[in-house]
């Protein structure tokens, strides 16, 4: 049987027919799709972990149970989850583990491209890279057999390309391997120092048995065309040369990619003229290659930075540009990323952005966007959580050097759970006044919308225990916790002064659903969901922009008639209405005739 898969469906199916019976995760693009296709299998106890410490975590133990287990995440996950990988590393497997690191090159959700094939090197774990979603799908039940064979975690490096291009793959039966037996055995499985020595020693004669599998396996190939070029290249990357080079040029494709097979690329390398590498972002394969003091043409010619295409390294090798419609840039009109017409977190921002002497550090997710204009709220973005521990440093800093400035960490519901709750306490225990701001919109939105430990509900979709993030709060020991409305912005507004007067922590909850949010019949009732469009009547309108500072795409200005709303893109959320200080602004059916 053929589907078309996406690289990410190609991964669930694979999981799936290689018995795997757990997997955990937190979404993260260009990887979310994994689980929420993983969990369409029933067969698979699926989950949403609060971040991927815990979920890696979960993986782990799973496999030290027996089963086959798969954890997966975005490229920046695994710094989160790097402390367990380590440990992992040393004790090994018992029920094979795959751990799916979905790179970002070019950045296109992401605060950096780093290049996490390095991290299967630094951890001393096994590393597979497919090229297409038939690769994907094949290679994942190879890893869990390597896994078991070798007692070592499989890191599954895929990029964006993979993740969310699609191919023809062939889809089999599931094969039931069920749970493995599980005997004590604290040498093996208790990170002591002690053991620790002991398992180093252990991994290291891994890695030699390691690298001669992968100087045998066929994840490892040559494809012999012509010998005056050599291509030494993985993952996508093989696709772009293949394009480019066609069979005027050998190539050594690798699909096995630590321990590197060594001995094959000597071998490859003796045949022929002049050798390439071509892979993106680090020199990981040209650096291996030039210490074995190969000659090779790498990063000199192919770019550092950013996703590849043949375009690219025909114009880095060959120097030919390939004929493209010159666009006209005077046509093109510019198009920021911006948050949705209705979105409950423009209030908040609009309020934050008309406070002088305050600071805002923000996090990750679509709240990021207040960093834009017209509102440019935030200050600063760094990863998940650091809203506010590093609100917390700032503000500290400046207290210490006598800077009267007050900070507000702002971060999601999701992100708060996923790393934000020991930033809270440590502004707590160490007498912090740094306020933090939860944006509880229900759902964790950027990644478009899981579940959450807020929301009641499971990736499964099974009923939940909801974390209640007030209770949470005054557990850690928050004594000023305030609950709003963002869109109310006189609500806000007054909560955020509140704040700026107190000299110790405070939390204020925005609490509003994501306005793309699928919505209970529930939810429409308890927060006035069904509300309708907005207008502006032109002869009341005096042309004063004030409402194009909330930033609300549905808004837009005529120099002739001044602002216009589009009622098909208005949800009624109303920020506009209250900014404008004519009361220009009605609901339709409100207007004056």
């Amino acid at each position: 049987m053929k589907k078309l898969l996406t690289g990410n469906e190609a991964v669930a199916r694979g999981a799936y027919e290689a018995g795997v019976t757990l997997a955990a995760a937190y979404p993260g693009t260009p990887s979310t799709e994994i689980l929420e296709n993983v969990a369409n299998y029933k067969e698979i106890y699926s989950e949403w972990s609060p971040n991927e410490k815990v979920a890696l975590e979960v993986a782990i133990g799973g496999s030290i149970a027996g089963a086959r287990t798969l954890a997966a995440m975005k490229h920046v996950g695994i710094n989160v989850a790097a402390d367990p990988l380590f440990t992992f590393g040393y004790t090994g497997v018992n029920g094979g583990c795959v751990i799916i690191s979905a790179d970002d090159p070019g950045m296109h959700s992401s605060q950096n491209e780093q290049d996490n094939r390095y991290y299967a090197k630094a951890a001393k774990v096994a590393m597979i890279e497919p090229s297409d979603s038939q690769e994907t799908k094949d290679f994942i039940k190879e890893a869990y057999k390597i896994s078991e064979e070798y007692d070592v975690p499989v890191l599954f490096r895929l990029t964006t390309r993979i993740c969310h291009s699609k191919g023809l793959v062939d889809c089999e039966e599931r094969e039931e391997v069920g749970i493995k037996e599980y005997n004590k055995n604290i040498p093996k499985y208790v990170a002591t120092p002690a053991n620790g020595k002991k398992l180093h020693v252990v991994v290291e004669d891994k890695l030699v048995r390691l690298e001669e599998f992968s100087n045998n396996t066929p994840l490892n190939r040559i494809e012999w065309n012509d010998k005056k070029v050599g291509v030494v290249t993985s993952g996508v990357a093989y696709q772009y040369a293949k394009e480019v080079f066609g069979e005027d040029a050998s190539f050594l494709k690798l699909g096995f990619t630590f321990p590197l097979p060594k001995k094959k690329m000597r071998e490859f390398a003796e045949s022929v003229e002049k050798l390439y590498v071509i892979e993106e972002l680090e020199p990981y394969l040209e650096m291996e290659i030039k210490a074995m003091g190969i000659e090779v043409i790498g990063k000199e010619s192919i770019p550092l930075i950013g996703e590849l295409n043949p375009d690219i390294i025909r114009e880095s090798i060959f120097g030919e540009k390939t004929e493209t419609i010159e666009k006209k840039e005077e046509n093109v009109v510019g198009r920021p990323p911006t948050m949705c017409a209705g979105c409950p977190h423009r209030g908040l921002f609009y309020e934050l952005s008309r406070k002088k002497n305050v600071v805002v550090t923000g996090d990750i997710g679509c709240y990021t966007l207040g960093s834009a204009p017209p509102l440019s709220t935030m200050d600063t973005c760094i990863c998940m959580g650091a809203s506010i521990s590093a609100g917390h440093g700032f503000s500290k800093a400046c207290e210490v050097n006598g800077r009267d400035v007050k900070v507000f960490g702002v971060i999601g519901d999701s992100t708060f759970f996923h790393s934000g709750i020991t930033g809270l306490i440590d502004i707590v225990y160490n007498r912090g006044n740094a306020a933090t701001i939860i944006l509880d919109n229900r759902i964790t939105g950027m990644t478009g919308h899981q579940e959450n430990p807020g929301t009641g509900y499971t990736l499964m979709g099974e009923e939940a225990a909801e974390i209640d993030i007030i209770k949470l709060c005054e557990a850690i020991g928050v004594k000023h916790i305030e609950v709003v409305n963002p869109l109310d912005l006189d609500q806000t507004k007054n909560a955020i002064n509140k704040a700026m007067k107190l000299d110790e922590p405070m939390v204020i909850i925005t609490k509003y659903p994501c306005v793309l949010k699928k919505s209970t019949d529930d939810e429409v009732e308890e927060y006035g969901l069904d509300r309708k469009a907005c207008v502006v009547e032109s002869g009341i309108c005096k042309k004063c922009k004030m409402c194009l500072k909330a930033g609300c795409p549905a808004i837009s200005f005529d120099p002739e008639t001044g602002s216009i709303i589009d009622e098909d893109m208005c949800v009624g959320c109303d920020v506009c209405l209250q900014i404008c200080p004519f009361d220009a602004i009605k609901k339709v059916g409100e207007q004056n005739e």
